[in-house]
């Protein structure tokens, strides 16, 4: 018996070690080609949408994925990755005959914050649902084993605050790279570590024995490429392997009657893994005040962190 995880056949979490280098794998390939993007996130969707996941997440299946929160968080992924996509690529000659694209349109730059922000909002809403189903004893819901508690609210509350420290997306540009990404370079480390902590007590308190897979892997297959490989695009990789894997979950339920990993169903895990993600995106919103009130800026127009090395750093890379 694990603090977090029950143990489990070593075979269980070699399966578990392969989604996360699929998930990277398909990232790389949707990211560094403009036909893979269009394959992964336009046509496969619409190809599930109409033959397959109409029969394999129709509400009331037996595997639990018919509810509202996986069509939702599916369709608002793939939202973000094609609205990422059109602001990478999209071009046209203007009047003046010079070549113009969307990514210089201020407009346009509001959509990958407002993306992130309804992702994160769909998550909050689910944790107080799940908070009102009073399951204070633990339940299965939707064929998965839940439990109501404080928990819930703590992480609601944590995940609203890592909506209003989202900042600096004025700053949005396109790498001068031939893979052309999203850089987004006020989004720094702090807060997407903030947002894996508080995007992990989620999926461990709404998703509980899936949340290895939705949780702990899909935030290392978009985290472990923001540090090593393209850095300042995490909101790209994220919404890439969230929508590749949300796909995956849609089309192939029986996944989890196989690869499960259940959590110990410890209460005192919940509330710990909560507190962990309240008191960084506390500590977040605190220190992006400081910045915010001792440099005079404006977080709905200025970047917040472009006087640091680690700014500076990807800025130079990419631009």
């Amino acid at each position: 018996m694990g603090i977090l995880y029950q143990a489990s056949d070593p075979m269980v979490w070699a399966i578990w070690l392969f989604v996360v280098f699929a998930l990277m794998a398909f990232n790389e390939f949707g990211r560094t080609s403009v036909w893979g993007g269009v394959a992964l996130f336009v046509v496969a969707p619409i190809v599930f949408t109409i033959f397959v996941w109409p029969h394999t997440a129709a509400p009331g299946n037996e595997y639990g994925t018919g509810n509202w929160f996986n069509w939702a968080k599916t369709y608002s992924a793939l939202a973000g990755c094609v609205g990422f996509m059109a602001l990478r690529f999209v071009k046209w000659r203007g009047a003046d005959g010079r070549e113009h694209h969307l990514y210089e349109k201020r407009w346009a730059l509001c959509f990958p914050p407002l993306i992130l922000a309804i992702n994160i909002c769909e998550a909050v809403v689910r944790d107080i649902q799940m908070y009102t189903y009073g399951l204070w004893d633990g339940a299965v819901v939707d064929h998965v084993w839940m439990i109501s508690g404080p928990w819930n609210i703590m992480n609601a509350i944590a995940g609203i605050l890592n909506i209003i420290t989202i900042c600096g997306w004025f700053g949005i540009f396109i790498s001068k790279d031939k893979s052309r990404d999203m850089i987004w370079p006020d989004m720094l480390w702090m807060w997407i570590i903030a947002y894996d902590l508080w995007n992990f007590a989620y999926t461990y308190n709404c998703m509980s024995d899936h949340s290895t897979y939705t949780g702990l892997a899909l935030l290392i297959a978009c985290t472990v490429p923001t540090f090593f490989t393209k850095r300042g695009a995490w909101l790209q990789h994220r919404a890439q392997t969230l929508a590749l894997y949300a796909m995956f979950a849609m089309a192939l339920p029986q996944f989890y009657t196989f690869a499960e990993i259940p959590t110990t169903h410890n209460p005192t895990a919940f509330f710990v893994v909560s507190l962990i993600a309240l008191i960084s995106n506390v500590a977040l919103a605190a220190y992006q005040l400081h910045r915010i009130r001792t440099r005079k800026l404006n977080p709905l127009r200025d970047e917040l962190y472009n006087d640091t090395k680690n700014y500076r750093e990807v800025v130079e890379e990419n631009r």
